[in-house]
């Protein structure tokens, strides 16, 4: 019976707290000036409040309420949950770097917690969900990459390390993409060096990517712009080797043949080893 009274209690003073902060949109805005006070009420009631504005669609006006408990509350047994419920709501409401300070703080207070793995992963997200578009900061792209490793690395066993790689994969694509999106740039404007180099960091550096076949036939395009027939035939006999049945490879096979030229390593330069780690079985 008392078990019932209390939870009749505590709803009541939760349902108080509601009211006497639900007089508009303004209400945030009001406690952040100190027009009202929340200091009379108990963790447990600030936490019903953050949840209740969390299910209303309301995500800063909740991690306000989730940060007011660690404030005036940073010993009780609910400042845990709210420091993680803070990240949570910072990034519904796309609110990154607040959504990654709070993530930051749980993993600094809590690292033996369960929910760690997830305030890493929270870290890592407020970063990855901002690279969805080729053209933004590669910075970004670069730090979801090293938090999504976090994940994998020292949370291996857990959910968010599968779906972590899973987007390191796709970040890691992404920095390709860029690669090949300059590289393009640069080829179609014939500056053929400078493409080139573009092409090259994505055969030897994301080599794994869905853009590797790609890079190597513009190279075969590059190369031949320039003369330079030895290097072509290297980079197609690679195209041969891995990804003969991709319409990159026949259209470097028909460039190349048309000219009367093989498609075999006949270069010593950088793509000579390319092809010989290929043949190797190291490269992929």
């Amino acid at each position: 019976m008392s078990g019932i009274k209390t939870r009749i209690r505590i709803a009541g003073s939760i349902l108080a707290l509601m009211v006497a902060t639900a007089c508009g949109d303004t209400t945030t805005d009001k406690v952040k000036r100190g027009d009202f006070s929340l200091d009379g009420f108990t963790a447990e009631q600030i936490y019903g409040r953050a949840e209740w504005e969390l299910g209303r669609g309301r995500g800063q006006d909740a991690a306000f309420y989730f940060s007011e408990i660690e404030r005036l509350y940073p010993y009780s047994e609910l400042t845990e949950r709210a420091i993680i419920m803070q990240a949570f709501a910072y990034h519904q409401e796309k609110l990154y770097p607040e959504s990654r300070a709070a993530a930051q703080r749980y993993i600094d207070f809590y690292p033996a917690s369960e929910d760690a793995a997830y305030a890493q992963y929270l870290l890592a997200l407020s970063y990855y969900d901002q690279i969805d578009e080729v053209g933004r900061d590669q910075g970004l792209t670069f730090q979801a990459l090293q938090e999504l490793r976090k994940v994998i690395e020292i949370y291996p066993d857990t959910e968010y390390a599968r779906s972590s790689v899973l987007k390191f994969d796709l970040a890691f694509d992404h920095l390709a993409s860029k690669e090949m999106e300059i590289g393009r740039f640069y080829l179609k404007r014939k500056h053929y060096g400078a493409a080139i180099s573009r092409f090259r960091v994505v055969v030897e550096d994301f080599q794994t990517t869905t853009h590797t076949a790609e890079a190597l036939h513009r190279l075969v395009e590059a190369y031949l712009s320039l003369g330079l027939t030895a290097e072509a035939q290297t980079a197609g006999a690679i195209l041969g080797h891995n990804f003969q049945s991709t319409s990159w490879y026949e259209d470097s096979y028909k460039l190349l043949t048309g000219r009367g030229l093989e498609l075999e390593a006949a270069s010593d330069g950088w793509l000579k080893q390319v092809y010989r780690q290929t043949l190797k079985g190291t490269w992929l």
